[in-house]
C-alpha cells in the first residue's frame, strides 16, 4: 500500500487512534512551551511533529512519555488515561522512546544495552535469581533471544559484543533505536533520530523507521528536522510554532499550507 493511501486511511481513522492528546499545555515559569495542543495518532501510522527550533516538539514528546506532566489537558493511550503514570509505567504499557542526544551506556556492549532496555519486561530480580535460579535463568535466555532478534533486524550482528562508545555515531543511533525496540512498544517516540547524521546514515535510518512501522506494526511519532525525510515517510504531520499547533494533515497538505510556509520562511508569498 502506498504512503498516500495509508495517509488517507489514517485521516479517516481518528476513532482508531492509538494516542489521543487533548488540549495539553506546559509552562516553565512564565515561558510557554506548549499551548493547548491536540493530536490523534492513528494506529499503525508514522505521525511526524515538525516546527522551527523552540516550537515545543520535544516538550510534547516529554509529556507523552511521562517526563513532563501537562499543566492542562489529557493524554490517552489505547483508550486509557495515562495521566500521572511514570515513564517506566508507560513503558510497561507499550510506549518507548529515543532521545535527541544519545543516552546509551557507552561502556557496555550493544547486547548489554539492549538487555537493559528489556528491564520493564523482566520479572526476576536479584533475590529471585538466588531463590529460583532455574526460572530466572530461563527468563534471561528468553530476553536475550529477543535482543538477538533485534540485533539481526537492525543488522548489528558483527557489533553485538562491541562497546557502544567505540561505535561510529550512526551505529550508536541505531543501537538506541534497538534499545527502544527491546521494550516491544506499540508506540515508539523518535526524537530527532537522524540528527547529526550524514546523508547515507539518514537514508539507512529512514529505512529502519519504515521497517519498524511496516514489518513490526509499530505506530511511530517522529520529530525530525530533515523535511525531505519527513515528507517521504510520514502518513500525517502536525506542525508546531511557538508552542501552538498551526497545521495538521498529509505531507502534501502541510507542505502547501501558508501558515507552515510563513513559520519556516517568514512569508507565505
Amino acid at each position: 500500500m502506498g504512503r498516500e493511501m495509508a495517509a488517507m486511511q489514517a485521516a479517516s481513522a481518528s476513532s482508531d487512534a492509538i494516542l489521543k492528546v487533548v488540549g495539553v499545555s506546559k509552562y516553565f515559569g512564565g515561558v510557554r512551551a506548549v499551548a493547548d495542543v491536540s493530536i490523534d495518532v492513528p494506529k499503525g501510522s508514522v505521525f511526524s511533529v515538525i516546527g522551527p527550533n523552540g516550537a515545543g516538539k520535544t516538550s510534547l514528546v516529554n509529556m507523552i512519555s511521562g517526563f513532563y506532566t501537562p499543566d492542562t489537558g489529557s493524554i490517552e493511550f489505547q483508550g486509557r488515561s495515562i495521566g500521572g503514570l511514570r515513564p517506566n509505567e508507560r513503558a510497561e504499557l507499550g510506549i518507548a522512546r529515543t532521545f535527541q542526544n544519545i543516552a546509551l551506556f557507552r561502556g557496555l556492549s550493544v547486547l548489554e544495552n539492549l538487555m537493559l532496555g528489556r528491564h520493564v519486561r523482566m520479572h526476576s530480580n536479584v533475590l529471585t535469581s538466588f531463590l529460583y535460579w532455574g526460572p530466572a535463568q530461563k527468563e534471561e535466555i528468553e530476553h536475550r533471544k529477543k535482543c538477538e532478534e533485534i540485533i539481526d533486524f537492525l543488522k548489528l550482528n558483527d557489533l553485538r559484543k562491541q562497546t557502544t562508545g567505540a561505535l561510529p555515531y550512526g551505529f550508536q543511533k541505531r543501537v538506541e533505536l534497538g534499545r527502544a525496540l527491546a521494550v516491544e512498544p506499540d508506540l515508539l517516540l523518535l526524537d530527532e533520530p537522524m540528527a547529526g547524521m550524514n546523508q547515507e546514515e539518514k537514508e539507512d535510518m529512514a529505512r529502519y523507521v519504515l521497517d519498524v512501522n511496516e514489518e513490526l506494526g509499530t505506530t511511530i511519532i517522529l520529530i525530525e528536522h530533515d523535511m525531505g525525510v519527513v515528507m517521504d515517510i510520514s502518513d500525517r504531520i502536525a506542525v508546531l510554532d511557538q508552542g501552538t499547533k498551526i497545521s495538521e494533515g498529509t505531507p502534501a497538505e502541510v507542505q502547501a499550507d501558508p501558515a507552515v510556509i510563513n513559520a519556516y520562511l517568514g512569508t507565505s508569498d
